[in-house]
């Protein structure tokens, strides 16, 4: 069977990519250099939008299963102990149908990943295989996958954007003892101490994990810093050694980097090989996981239903700005909590004194592509709720358009989609609209007032997927 799409790399993006192209029925080969999952963690939160894609992946019972919900959100502290800021969190089901945070141990998760591929019999895993030149792959595209360091976006030639964080952290991620009074004393939201003498986040992840993320100063030598001679006497307000065992701890920089050019003829990019993120608001993953999404579905239209390989110029074009959003607030959030300079800190300290300012994670429009011109609720993720008979929308649509809203408006469209009327009326009249037509990944291509304007846009999406 000849290769529809090769894909490099099978952390959690690539792996996800695989099992959404899986499901499509593209014939898919991953390829990795390594034969076995990296055991220690990395990644620990996505939100409710990310468990809704794992739903599209027929896999989000699974990873809840190995996953904490969490409706706490997360607050930067002062070295007093005052709130400065709070994240909030989401209480029950947020907008995606989900808990709005997720938190969990990285192996697992890709565990379960890993595991999904194996259901399809048109995807092939080629594990310990390291690819020297993506000539070597014989493919009609090729999805790198691959990380920082990425071999595709070198043959892409791929330019970065600074976007102007660079700082060395050290993160100790601790199994800890459950029975130790210090230990219950925790906080059960993730905490960011905005300390001008040593920034620190504290995350609690799951089970006995919890995670403290600790910024290097000015004369820290790197090489000694994962000792725990030297970290331990750092976290001593919180916890020593006899409350925890140590499962790993480096030093990590924390880039602000997104790359200009995704894709270049039939290689493309997604995940950290074109961007990378703070680790301050907990989106890193979850932006590679919206690329692997957005991707699928572009690629399973041209592949199984003949729209043009011009459809994936749209990729970058929607995901850029998109992800560059997080990626801005991540970086002013890093601006409030890696503040050394103790006048800075007070002055920032004044700034909040009439009270903890609230936020939520943004929701950015996507980049011009395959949407209409115009205002959100366009080109954004539109709410799943729970249909009459208890299942959740996304369960009665499938990996396919949908038409959302009044049902007169929804009489001989000429396109491929099902249609749910009555769903998202709510949603919708607070946009002052009655219909929507949303995309396989769930963003919204277009609205509509009445039956003529959804039916122009029911045109205007034929057009553009219309094969070459």
């Amino acid at each position: 069977m000849p290769t529809d799409v090769a894909i490099i790399g099978c952390g959690p993006v690539g792996a996800l990519l695989g099992n959404l192209l899986g499901a499509a029925g593209l014939a898919v080969e991953i390829h990795d250099r390594d034969r076995a999952i990296h055991p220690l963690p990395r990644a620990v939160h996505f939100d409710g939008e990310v468990m809704r894609i794992f739903q599209a992946a027929g896999l989000a019972d699974r990873l809840a299963a190995t996953a904490r919900p969490s409706s706490k959100g997360m607050e930067f502290v002062n070295a007093g102990g005052r709130t400065l800021m709070v994240r909030r969190g989401i209480e029950g089901p947020g907008p995606h149908g989900w808990a709005g945070n997720w938190y969990f141990h990285q192996p697992l998760l890709e565990e379960v990943l890993r595991d999904g591929l194996k259901r399809y019999p048109n995807v092939r895993l080629q594990l310990g295989h390291e690819v020297g030149s993506v000539d070597d792959l014989d493919a009609r595209f090729v999805v790198g996958c691959d990380g920082a360091r990425s071999l595709v976006r070198q043959a892409i030639g791929s330019t970065p954007i600074d976007l102007g964080l660079h700082q060395p952290w050290l993160v100790v991620d601790l199994l800890c003892n459950p029975d130790s009074p210090r230990v219950q004393a925790l906080p059960d939201h993730t905490v960011q101490l905005c300390d001008p003498a040593r920034p620190m986040t504290v995350v609690k992840v799951g089970g006995a994990r919890r995670r403290w993320e600790i910024m290097l100063m000015p004369g820290d030598d790197p090489a000694n810093m994962a000792t725990p001679d030297v970290f331990w006497p750092m976290m001593a307000r919180w916890l020593g050694p006899d409350d925890a065992t140590l499962e790993r701890s480096a030093v990590y920089t924390f880039h602000s980097v997104v790359q200009q050019g995704w894709r270049r003829g039939r290689l493309l990019l997604a995940g950290d090989s074109c961007h990378q993120t703070p680790p301050f608001l907990g989106q890193g993953m979850c932006a590679g996981m919206r690329d692997a999404a957005n991707l699928a579905w572009k690629l399973a239209a041209i592949v199984n239903d003949g729209a043009p390989d011009a459809l994936l110029d749209t990729y970058e074009s929607e995901r850029r700005p998109h992800v560059a959003s997080f990626i801005e607030l991540a970086v002013r959030l890093g601006a409030v909590l890696q503040e050394t300079d103790p006048a800075a800190a007070a002055e920032r300290d004044r700034r909040f004194e009439a009270g903890a300012q609230s936020f939520d994670f943004p929701q950015p429009q996507l980049g011009p592509g395959v949407r209409l011109d115009g205002p959100p609720p366009v080109g954004t993720a539109f709410p799943q709720p729970q249909l009459s008979g208890g299942r959740l929308m996304d369960e009665a649509i499938g990996a396919r358009f949908a038409v959302v809203g009044d049902g007169a408006l929804m009489h001989d469209l000429g396109i491929d989609a099902v249609r749910l009327p009555g769903v998202g009326l709510d949603v919708l009249a607070r946009h002052g609209v009655r219909a929507a037509i949303l995309r396989p990944d769930r963003y919204v291509f277009a609205v509509a007032r009445d039956a003529a304007e959804l039916a122009a846009a029911a045109a205007a999406l034929t057009t553009m997927l219309k094969p070459a």
